[in-house]
């Protein structure tokens, strides 16, 4: 279980205290990180530069997700990959598409959060079920 749009440490201890094992934020808080990691929490902080993905390293994150993803394209974590711990994980998010995980993938990438393309307010569990698929289906077929 985890959490997202994480913005401050007395966050991090409500989500440690409800069972939390992932934290998932837009922005890359060196408090929030450490806080996090000295909790014991998996820690993935959004970031959009090399400087913020390396602050975020330093101050323990896990991995990075990288956001919002349809401006940080397969080029950029291509880009990433050549400079960046060959260990971190890299999760685009925001903007994928099951279009978009080939060459994500093919780039670099290890997973991605996927939100609106998935589910939206109002959509059947069949369309929901259908967008799932496309997503697992072009996953398999991506590398």
């Amino acid at each position: 279980m985890g959490a997202g749009t994480v913005l401050e440490a007395r966050d991090v201890d409500r989500i440690a205290a409800a069972g939390a094992k992932l934290m998932v934020a837009p922005n890359a808080d060196p408090e929030v990180i450490r806080h996090a990691t000295r909790l014991g929490l998996g820690v993935l902080p959004g970031v959009a530069t090399m400087t913020e993905a390396f602050v975020a390293l330093k101050a323990g994150a896990s991995g990075l997700k990288l956001f919002p993803g349809e401006a940080l394209g397969p080029e950029v974590v291509r880009a990433w990959r050549s400079v960046l711990p060959k260990a971190t994980p890299l999760f685009p998010v925001g903007g994928v598409t099951p279009e978009r995980i080939g060459p994500y993938r093919r780039a670099g990438a290890d997973g991605f959060g996927i939100g609106s393309a998935l589910y939206k307010p109002g959509a059947s569990v069949d369309q929901i079920a259908r967008a799932a698929q496309a997503f697992v289906q072009a996953w398999k077929e991506a590398l």
